[in-house]
């Protein structure tokens, strides 16, 4: 009997098109991804007002429920979760709520919480504050500096471009950045409960992200995989190989 193919399903941080790696991983596995409610077609969660003073908790639990319904209409029973920076948070919500079915959490720009303060911040303070200027602002400018520099050029002005295109709203944009940048979101205890095999990449470069966020992650958990990549995770022929050995080995 053929082995069945590894399922992984790529958690989006704002939009499915960051995976750029996906037809890369369509080679080895079944993969599937999805956008977060309020971009692209997907509808903004019920209820979920800009002055909602949970707006980041609820986006959050909002986007894996999304996930969730993803797996459930592919009736998958088991798989892989992988997820890349600002996603990071949203896959370990599901992998706490499906936790029978995980087989491992693989994270890009991996880190214990997205602290921008303190010793050693896991989020450069001073890049996140200026992306977000460009947002408010400067559309153009956000796509040409806030994202295709920050990522060193591994996403291109012109993907960066219909990234952006999928946020028809703008408002509620600059209020998840906004609390992105505010909200810590520790996770290291909570991957911890999860003992699940992990796959943790680094961006090496990363203008956003710091090498003490991912150093303190890699020794929080000796055990896990690593893989350390050129580019940024979701874009990364690395970080997909490093993926297929994780799921297949």
């Amino acid at each position: 009997m053929a082995r069945q193919r590894p399922r992984l399903l790529l958690v989006p941080a704002f939009t499915e098109l960051q995976w750029t790696i996906k037809a890369q991983l369509e080679e080895w596995a079944q993969v599937a991804s999805y956008d977060p409610p309020g971009v692209g077609s997907e509808p903004p969660p019920a209820g979920l007002e800009p002055e909602h003073p949970g707006l980041l908790r609820e986006w959050r639990r909002a986007a894996a429920e999304r996930g969730l319904a993803e797996v459930d209409r592919l009736g998958w029973e088991s798989f892989f979760l992988v997820a890349d920076g600002e996603g990071v948070a949203t896959a370990v919500l599901i992998a706490e709520a499906r936790l029978c079915a995980v087989q491992g959490l693989a994270l890009g720009h991996a880190a214990l919480s997205r602290s921008t303060h303190g010793e050693r911040p896991a989020i450069n303070r001073e890049v996140w504050s200026a992306m977000g200027a460009l947002l408010r602002t400067d559309r153009q400018a956000f796509i040409r500096h806030g994202i295709a520099q920050v990522t060193s050029g591994s996403v291109t002005e012109e993907h960066a471009a219909m990234m952006v295109e999928r946020f028809p709203n703008s408002d509620l944009a600059v209020l998840l950045w906004d609390a992105l940048g505010m909200e810590r979101e520790p996770i290291g205890d909570r991957i911890d409960t999860l003992e699940l095999p992990l796959l943790l990449g680094q961006h090496v470069g990363c203008l956003g992200s710091t090498d003490e966020g991912y150093r303190d992650i890699v020794a929080r958990f000796p055990e896990a995989a690593t893989a350390s990549c050129p580019e940024a995770c979701s874009v990364s022929p690395t970080f997909a190989e490093a993926l297929r050995g994780f799921c297949t080995g």
